[in-house]
């Protein structure tokens, strides 16, 4: 028979040492670490970037830098877009919310891409037709929707697709609305018209752009294309409701005109130096005919 074993008097103290309950209404969060750069939650989205407040701060900053001196750097504009969306892109998923079209598309979440819509049938729709006139833009300035970078700073996953939704949509307001995408100042128009539409901060941040214009297109964009983007965008109806995959085979100019939209003035033909007058060439002089002396008279034969 094995001997008992003697408890000692640290092992009696700790038995004597009455138990520490945590309360049940103790909140939980209490023990979990804060949001940090080395404490990332989950992404909730596939490439979903969780972003701490100061990493948006930089971000934002860095990238309204980047896109100032550079405006083609599409990625720079994206990620200025996301990081300065905040609650505009709730305030705007609410409004598609508010409509049964801007609902519908949220239930569907259909994209656009050149698989979706592929080149060769938007070019063989009738002439005219939104779809004819988004597939002549992608052809003339040889764009394509694929380009388009994928959300992945917003936070919640249905403000992400409106984020993108937006995006994705932006070529087809250049093309019905006619603004060409090579002018700077024709894209800093559609910026000025889609915050007044949608009120995203990122498309006023992209004026800043001004700046970058000269003198003869600054003279222009602020007396004529800044008031028709101011006046268009305040009677046009949210263009994020428009369901563009049914609107294919509409008449360009019907639709709008359903929508509210004014056409800008062609940025082509403003831009379209006029020809220099030439003046019509004279004449050479002709020389003086060298004087001629009379010949005697012959005398007549009777």
């Amino acid at each position: 028979m094995r001997p008992a074993r003697l408890i000692s008097s640290r092992q009696l103290a700790q038995l004597a040492r009455p138990a520490v309950c945590v309360p049940a209404e103790t909140p939980l969060h209490q023990h979990i670490r804060a949001f940090s750069v080395l404490n990332r939650p989950p992404p909730k989205y596939e490439g979903h970037v969780p972003l701490t407040l100061l990493e948006k701060g930089a971000m934002t900053l860095g990238s309204a830098i980047g896109a100032f001196i550079d405006p083609r750097r599409a990625d720079l504009i994206a990620t200025l877009g996301e990081v300065s969306a905040g609650p505009v892109a709730q305030r705007l998923r609410d409004t598609m919310l508010g409509d049964p079209v801007g609902r519908q598309i949220l239930r569907d979440r259909p994209r656009i891409t050149s698989e979706s819509w592929p080149l060769d049938e938007l070019l063989a729709m009738p002439k005219n037709t939104v779809g004819y006139v988004y597939g002549r833009f992608r052809q003339r300035y040889h764009m394509s929707p694929d380009v388009r970078d994928e959300v992945r700073y917003i936070d919640d996953v249905e403000c992400a697709y409106v984020i993108q939704r937006y995006r994705e949509c932006h070529d087809l307001y250049h093309a019905v609305l006619g603004l060409p995408p090579q002018y700077v100042e024709g894209e800093i128009a559609l910026k000025a018209f889609e915050f007044v539409n949608t009120g995203l901060p990122m498309a006023a941040l992209s004026l800043v752009a001004v700046a970058r214009l000269k003198p003869a297109e600054r003279q222009r964009f602020f007396s004529i294309f800044l008031p028709w983007a101011l006046r268009s965008a305040r009677r046009a109806k949210p263009i994020i409701n428009v369901y563009w995959e049914k609107e294919l085979m509409t008449d360009a100019a019907e639709l709008r005109e359903r929508l509210g939209l004014e056409k800008p003035p062609s940025l082509h033909k403003l831009r379209m130096k006029p020809k220099k007058a030439t003046a019509a060439p004279t004449a050479a002089p002709t020389p003086a005919a060298a004087p001629t002396t009379p010949l005697p008279e012959q005398p007549t034969t009777a």
